[in-house]
């Protein structure tokens, strides 16, 4: 049994806010437990340089973490100077995992900017804010179409993100921040609604672990990501 009473392969309490962002194009407040994700997706009519002219739009997303988000008080990248090495890398994965998801020529020479601010941390952020990013996303294109500003829904698939870790040689679903801090091996899956794989990160922390491990791991986030896809569903239809 694991310190908050979850069995091996349960997600941690999972809700989905839509709309609480009263300027957005598309927003949701995403709850993974006790790890909080803001999610705001902003239309621009413009595409970034490269893809000009060539008919095609973009997503791009940004990542942060407010001051108090963990247990002590972060400094801002503004008072830093420069944006960290691991919110760089975060940002760019939202992105990727975002853009599998959708038909970018049929999105027409726009950029759809994606924000993800993390008001609370306790492990997860990362992927709960591809699985947030997803439905903040969803919402905007909704208003496009609901404008006429595009005719098709370019959204091709869902997209959801969830950890597993290994500790004491058993896999653990969405691992929590006390979890993550004991795994051995740390991995975070990020799947379609289609059942394939976007992307695997995954760390032996402590240890190596077998091929059988991570097909373990795999299984295990394979179900959790099509439970999140069906909550994912009902916020984008509740709005």
């Amino acid at each position: 049994m694991r310190h908050s009473g979850r069995n091996r392969e349960e997600l941690r309490p999972v809700t989905i806010q839509p709309h609480v962002s009263l300027h957005a194009e598309g927003s949701c407040l995403i709850m993974f437990g006790n790890t909080h994700v803001l999610c705001c997706a902003s239309v621009d009519e413009s595409v970034p340089a490269f893809l000009r002219g060539k008919g095609s739009g973009w997503i791009t997303a940004e990542y942060s973490m407010l001051p108090r988000a963990t247990h002590r008080r972060m400094k801002r990248d503004i008072n830093l100077g420069k944006i960290s090495g691991r919110t760089q890398e975060i940002q760019r994965l939202i992105a990727r995992a975002l853009r599998a998801a959708v038909d970018l020529e049929m999105l027409g020479e726009r950029q759809i900017i994606i924000d993800c601010d993390v008001l609370q941390a306790d492990g997860g952020t990362r992927t709960a804010a591809i699985t947030g990013g997803f439905v903040a996303l969803s919402l905007a294109i909704k208003r496009l179409l609901a404008e006429h500003k595009i005719s098709k829904n370019p959204i091709m698939t869902e997209v959801a993100a969830v950890s597993c870790g290994i500790i004491d040689h058993k896999v653990l679903l969405d691992i929590d921040y006390e979890e993550d801090s004991e795994a051995d091996v740390d991995a975070n899956f990020i799947m379609t609604g289609h059942g394939s794989i976007v992307e695997v990160q995954a760390i032996g922390e402590e240890s190596s672990f077998t091929k059988e491990q991570l097909d373990q791991m795999l299984v295990t986030a394979e179900k959790g990501i099509k439970e999140l896809i069906k909550i994912q569903r009902s916020a984008i239809s509740k709005s």
